[in-house]
């Protein structure tokens, strides 16, 4: 980990520790186990984005290949998802590892690469179609006036983001990166992983030509978005404290929004429970409810992360062994 990954993993941690120490620890633990076996069947439900967040990245893939089946891609999706959750990589940590298990699947480096930025680039801007879409929806309903600041400045940071993150792939993102680090650190030689690079950036240009498979790709990303608002809806209705659909669309879009503008802490630790605070009085949601219903997300967290990493491990092992086997075959030929 980074001196700067471990600095905002202080940050965010305290951050947590302190909001957790505000509404007391005893309090918002107890309205948690109120849950109950329900945790599980939002742990269940969670599978329904992860599925649409999968279809996403499938319909990038070559579908005629193996790597490209909807399976492989949905357990790539999981396990990124458990990487970017329960590990300190921020969320960088995830799509590289999405790219590496779809090449050890048979995808070649450079699609996998292209397949999974795309469709990161077509998550974010659903999020922000989605994001919108939960602030309109309710601001026909409600008053923002009080929010409306924080929520703007939130929405701009992360179109921000997008913007940048979409412009510098139209330039040739990674070929740049190892343009740059080559002239930084020019004591080996660049050339070949420049090429590599330089064909990363052609294929997602590629893709981005196709422009029915990006047009799907968001689709179904900003669907996985959506159906993330019946988790909301469940945590809450478990909790006992059950709200309308429009109240968990405005919860889980701008809540998802709050998390992606936080996107360099390790796991949005902190920044998501300030943002179910400052959501919560609009719903007339209790702070403890408000920490609880973030701690109910954390808790689906570790009951599919923990599975996704253990088999991202497995799986890791298995290509290594293979790739040993395969070089002691060559060796005795």
């Amino acid at each position: 980990m980074t001196r700067a990954a471990m600095f905002l993993l202080s940050i965010g941690a305290a951050l947590f520790v302190a909001l957790l120490a505000w509404q007391g620890f005893g309090a918002v633990t107890s309205t948690l186990m109120s849950a109950g076996w329900g945790l599980a069947v939002v742990a269940a439900y969670h599978v329904l984005p992860l599925a649409f967040d999968a279809a996403a990245i499938a319909v990038l893939l070559d579908r005629s290949a193996r790597h490209g089946s909807f399976c492989n891609a949905l357990r790539a999706r999981w396990a990124g998802e458990s990487v970017n959750s329960l590990l300190p990589v921020g969320q960088i940590g995830g799509p590289v590892l999405m790219v590496r298990y779809l090449a050890h699947r048979g995808a070649r480096m450079r699609d996998a690469a292209a397949a999974i930025t795309v469709s990161t680039t077509t998550q974010a801007l659903s999020q922000m179609l989605f994001a919108l879409l939960g602030i309109v929806l309710f601001g026909a309903q409600g008053d923002l006036s009080d929010q409306r600041a924080p929520i703007i400045i939130v929405t701009i940071i992360l179109a921000l983001c997008i913007v940048v993150f979409c412009v510098l792939q139209r330039r040739g993102m990674f070929g740049r990166v190892l343009r740059v680090a080559a002239r930084l650190f020019g004591k080996r030689d660049w050339d070949g992983l420049t090429l590599h690079a330089d064909a990363v950036d052609a294929a997602i240009r590629n893709l981005y030509r196709n422009r029915r498979k990006v047009a799907a790709s968001f689709m179904l990303n900003l669907a996985g978005w959506i159906a993330g608002t019946g988790e909301v809806w469940l945590i809450l209705y478990f909790l006992g404290h059950p709200v309308s659909w429009h109240e968990a669309l405005l919860l889980e879009s701008v809540g998802q929004a709050i998390r992606g503008a936080a996107f360099a802490i390790p796991g949005s630790l902190g920044a998501q429970e300030g943002g179910y605070l400052l959501l919560a009085p609009l719903v007339g949601l209790p702070p403890d409810m408000a920490l609880a219903l973030s701690l109910a997300k954390r808790v689906r967290e570790l009951i599919l992360g923990i599975p996704g990493l253990l088999y991202l491990h497995r799986s890791e092992r298995k290509f290594q062994r293979r790739r040993r086997a395969s070089a002691a075959l060559q060796g005795s030929d």
